[in-house]
C-alpha cells in the first residue's frame, strides 16, 4: 500500500531565495521537529545525486534516513527519493515553487509513502498522521523560511 500527502503554502519571499533555502535539506530541522540531525553528502551545493542523511524520530523511535535528490530545476522544482531501508519510506517527494505577482512564492510539497514488510500495515497510520499535520507542516515551512531568508 502507498499513498500521498500534500501541503501548499505562500511564503513572503522571492522564489529564487525560497528555492535555495529548500534545496539545502540541512534546513529541514528548522521546520520538521522529527528531524534530529541531518548532513549533506557530499558537503557541496545540492545537485542531482546529493544525499541527505538524517536521524529522525517517528512514533517514539529513532531511525536513520537517506534521501537522494533526483531532480533539481532552479527555481521551480525539487524531487527526492528515499534510499534507506525502513518499514515506511518516501517513494517520491518534492517541492514545486511558483513565483507570485507580489514577490511571494507558492510552495507545494508532497510525499508518496509506501510500506515494506511490516510497514505495509503501518503505512496507513503514517499517512493519516502526515495528512492531518500537512497544513501545520506548510505553516512551519513558511515561518522558518521567512525567518531564515532576510527580507530586502
Amino acid at each position: 500500500m502507498s499513498g500521498e500527502f500534500k501541503a501548499v503554502v505562500a511564503i513572503d519571499r522571492p522564489v529564487q531565495e525560497v528555492f535555495a533555502y529548500l534545496a539545502d535539506g540541512r534546513n529541514d530541522p528548522q521546520f520538521s521537529p522529527r528531524v534530529l540531525r541531518i548532513e549533506r553528502v557530499p558537503d557541496t551545493p545540492t545537485t542531482v545525486g546529493t544525499v541527505f542523511r538524517s536521524t529522525v524520530k517517528d512514533a517514539g523511535m529513532k531511525t536513520a534516513r537517506e534521501f537522494r535528490i533526483t531532480e533539481l530545476e532552479a527555481p521551480v522544482r525539487i524531487r527526492w527519493t528515499e534510499v534507506s531501508k525502513n518499514s515506511v519510506t518516501v517513494r517520491e517527494g518534492g517541492y514545486d515553487l511558483e513565483p507570485l505577482a507580489d514577490g511571494r512564492t507558492r510552495v507545494s510539497i508532497f510525499n508518496v509513502l509506501e510500506g515494506h514488510g511490516l510497514g505495509r500495515l503501518l503505512v496507513g497510520l503514517a499517512l493519516a498522521a502526515a495528512r492531518k499535520d500537512a497544513p501545520a507542516f506548510g505553516t512551519r515551512i513558511r515561518t522558518a523560511a521567512e525567518k531564515a531568508i532576510v527580507a530586502e
